[in-house]
Parts: C-alpha cells; structure tokens; sequence
C-alpha cells in the first residue's frame, strides 16, 4: 500500500488531466455526442487517465498505475465541461470544470497540462 503522501499530489495532478481528456462536439447541438460509450485516455505526465464518458451524463475516470477509479456525473454550460465526483480525488473540489473541445473516435492530440505534455486519444468503448 502506498503512503497517503504518495497519493495525494498525483491524485491532484491526474484529476487536472480531465479536462484535456475531454472532448469535442461531434455535432454543433451535443459537443459529446462523439464520447458517449467511448473513453479519452490522457497520457503523459505523471500517469495515464481514462475517462468513460456516458449519455446519461455520468462518467467513470480510471487510474490504472495508481488501481484509482472515481465516478460522478458531467454537465456542459457552454464551453465548459463540469464534473460533479461522487468522492472528489484528493485536493479537488466539486465541480472541476474546465474548457472542452469536440473530438471524435480515432482522434489523438496534445494538450499543456502542469506535469507536461500530455497526448489524448479518444477510442472506442470502454478501456
């Protein structure tokens, strides 16, 4: 088991990945059409993030180097994707929101994150 130190700052950092993760409008009514059932994977940094994103606005965010999963649901206002953790990661705060950009399966790109670089790529399902 990892001391609580050990998890606390990279539970920080990875709930910062979210939003990059996120994705964009598949159509200019639902910018998530192209995540719903699919998950964004954030690479780089500190450590990968899987994001499950679901029609019924909830999500699944999966840590696997850390064995974390968190849930909880999602809500857009505008450019703005907000997640509502049922247990919130250490050090973050309900709602986490940040800006989201349309993207659909097969897509990869890269976004600035504190730790770094990171690279996105949407694939199909549940990863």
């Amino acid at each position: 088991m990892l001391p609580m130190r050990s998890i606390v700052f990279p539970i920080a950092v990875i709930a910062s990945f979210a939003f990059p993760a996120l994705a964009t409008p598949a159509t200019p009514d639902d910018p998530m059409a192209g995540y719903y059932g699919n998950t964004a994977i954030s690479t780089g940094g500190m450590a990968e993030v899987h994001i499950l994103y679901n029609q019924d606005h909830t999500f699944v965010m999966n840590v696997p180097a850390f064995a974390l999963r968190f849930k909880g649901t999602w809500s857009l206002n505008g450019g703005t994707l907000c997640f509502n953790y049922d247990v919130p990661p250490p050090g973050v705060t309900n709602p986490d929101c940040g800006p989201v950009e349309a993207h659909k399966v097969g897509d990869t790109w890269t976004e600035k994150a504190d730790d770094g670089e990171r690279k996105l790529t949407l694939v199909a399902g549940a990863q």
